[in-house]
């Protein structure tokens, strides 16, 4: 285990290998040192965990790896220390897992494209960074990861930056999640100076000693901590940089934006249980925040024309499912299903990417069609993901852990989060089932032209796709020993599988029976005025960003004209032209007539005199 630390540095390693190239080096010999880079940290992995788990008891398994001392003020020290527990291990396996066959498909996706090198390096950057975030043992260093994070999903997001809108979308998606990182740290702020630490397994030991439950400390932390969390997660109401986060290259939002970076709020919100399980009204915010959000982005996805715009609004609500069992304290149930989402998700976005490149790089869903016969294996891929993400029963791995979720939300007894949980399964099958037969059924609209497809193309798709099925949901490890679970039965459980599967099948069949057949309801909906000002607002998921730009967007833009010149400025030289007036009087004063310089010396002093009866 004292092979840890390799697990950030070969990646790290690489990145500065190919950041120092310049890009001189061919695609071949930059693919290799991306790609095996982040290979030989997957292989440290599974070394690491032979290790963890054959030499360390179940009842302590943590294991704990200080490299030097980072801050070290007074009292206050700061170490870099790595820790793996099995949480973080369930999330090291995610990262370096699917982000070693994401790389792989880079590989074929992005040759031949400009700034072939530069990508890995920020890719390899990425994966370093996300890594820190999650082996570190306290939160000062998870919070070094976390803007590292912010960082390399800027870079990837304006990858291509000769288009202006690219250069606009990494910039919002920037701002927005630093909002959330601003907050996050004040709430590391109170959080150190109420309890004089920020590591993580101290802070979990003190939080019930020194503060009580639902006190004022504890709201504010928690809420700072959620703020951070909803940000980077892209969840209501600082959501609206996911859906133009897709300008960045396809890999790229199927490593940050489906399996790794998006999901470190439910992470940190995971990490921190202690603290909000001691803040019952917060992650009652929690689950309020986590279920709007999968109905709005629901809604979102149903209309949108965009592939990959279908599949953010879909990360949106998945991860909306993950807040929703962090409010019912379902903490392995939350982490099951985002090891299982970043499987399948990945999958779709990959599969999505081979689609757009055979498309000539057309995204836009009604101008492909009939996609089925010229790219069969992608059609079952879409058709093993889009099922796993809608849960169907049985045979996929998102039915296990989504229904997990439904259960321990069920037994938590609020039947206004079951009910709308169970609405937006069938929402979810409805819209991914909608682009699978837009996109692989009907007339074919679009000229196929297919790159050649060798085993950096297949091999993470077959991955992938396995996973995507049953036998990815018999890859986690038991959380038990690290996060607290509530015991309860399993009657009912079943009868809530079958309804659950019910609703996702339901979703299935209307889907075809709308966009399958022809169906002149549809288009009466579409054409109806009502209806165009309601698919419009959907399709700009609750008009969020128009809210936005009328109350920060456009005053600040005001603001800015208004001191364009620098009013500032003048004001600051007021004095120096008042200065320079007075210089301009006294040098005409100095003009070398006695009768001038008489009378200057007779006016001051009737002044003084003057001056001094005014006192008296």
């Amino acid at each position: 285990m004292n092979l840890l630390y390799l697990t950030i540095m070969l990646p790290l390693t690489g990145f500065l290998f190919l950041a120092f190239s310049r890009g001189r080096w061919s695609e071949k010999i930059s693919a290799i040192i991306g790609i095996n880079s982040v290979g030989l940290a997957a292989l440290v992995v599974i070394y690491v965990g032979f290790d963890f788990f054959n030499n360390t008891s179940i009842s302590t398994r943590i294991f704990y790896q200080h490299l030097w001392n980072w801050i070290t003020i007074d009292s206050m020290s700061i170490p870099i220390t790595l820790m793996i527990d099995q949480l973080s291990f369930s999330m090291i396996s995610i990262v370096i897992g699917v982000g070693f066959f994401i790389h792989i498909f880079a590989s074929w996706y992005m040759l031949g494209q400009e700034g072939y090198s530069r990508f890995f390096a920020y890719t390899n950057l990425f994966i370093a960074s996300m890594l820190v975030l999650v082996l570190a043992n306290n939160l000062l260093l998870m919070y070094l990861g976390w803007e590292g994070v912010g960082l390399c999903s800027y870079l990837l997001i304006g990858f291509y930056y000769a288009n202006p809108i690219n250069g606009a979308a990494a910039m919002k998606a920037f701002i927005i999640t630093r909002i959330g990182d601003v907050c996050l740290a004040i709430g590391l702020f109170l959080i150190y100076k109420e309890l004089g630490t920020l590591n993580i397994h101290e802070l979990i030991t003190l939080a019930p000693q020194k503060l009580e439950v639902g006190s004022a400390t504890i709201i504010w932390s928690t809420v700072m901590l959620l703020i951070g969390a909803i940000s980077k997660s892209a969840q209501i109401p600082l959501h609206t940089w996911l859906a133009d986060a897709m300008a960045g290259p396809t890999p790229v939002s199927a490593l940050i934006h489906a399996a790794t970076m998006v999901t470190a709020g439910v992470y940190l919100i995971t990490r921190m249980h202690g603290l909000f399980a001691m803040s019952p009204v917060i992650l009652h915010l929690v689950g309020i925040i986590g279920v709007t959000t999968l109905v709005v982005a629901g809604f979102a996805a149903l209309v949108q024309t965009n592939i990959k715009r279908v599949l953010a609004y879909s990360t949106m609500s998945q991860i909306g499912y993950m807040f929703l069992a962090l409010s019912v304290q379902a903490w392995n149930a939350a982490i099951f299903h985002l090891m299982t989402h970043a499987c399948f998700k990945g999958l779709l976005f990959l599969s999505s990417g081979s689609v757009i490149l055979c498309c000539n790089h057309e995204q836009n869903i009604f101008k492909m069609g009939g996609l089925r016969k010229s790219l069969p294996f992608i059609y079952v891929c879409f058709l093993v993901g889009g099922a796993s993400l809608s849960a169907l029963p049985i045979c996929t791995a998102g039915f296990y852990s989504k229904d997990a979720i439904l259960w321990k939300v069920m037994v938590s007894g609020d039947i206004n989060l079951i009910t709308i949980s169970l609405f937006g399964a069938l929402l979810t099958s409805l819209y991914i089932f909608r682009m699978i037969f837009i996109v692989f059924h009907g007339k074919e609209y679009t000229t196929i032209h297919i790159r050649k497809l060798g085993m950096a193309h297949n091999l993470p798709l077959i991955v992938l796709l396995v996973l995507s099925t049953f036998i990815g949901s018999l890859l986690i490890q038991p959380l038990i020993n690290i996060l607290p679970e509530t015991h309860n039965s399993n009657i009912g459980k079943i009868n809530l599988e079958i309804i659950s599967g019910i609703f996702a099948i339901i979703g299935i069949l209307l889907a075809a029976a709308l966009w399958l057949s022809k169906c002149k309801f549809l288009n009466s909906v579409i054409h109806d005025i009502t209806s165009k000002w309601l698919l419009n607002l959907l399709f700009h998921a609750g008009g969020f960003d128009w809210i936005y730009n009328i109350i920060f967007i456009k005053p600040f833009k005001i603001s800015a004209y208004l001191l364009q010149h620098d009013p500032l400025n003048y004001l600051t030289n007021l004095l120096v032209m008042f200065t320079g007036w007075g210089n301009k009087f006294f040098a005409f004063s100095e003009n070398g007539q006695l009768r001038w310089y008489i009378a200057s010396i007779s006016l001051g002093t009737t002044i003084i005199l003057s001056l001094l009866l005014l006192i008296k």
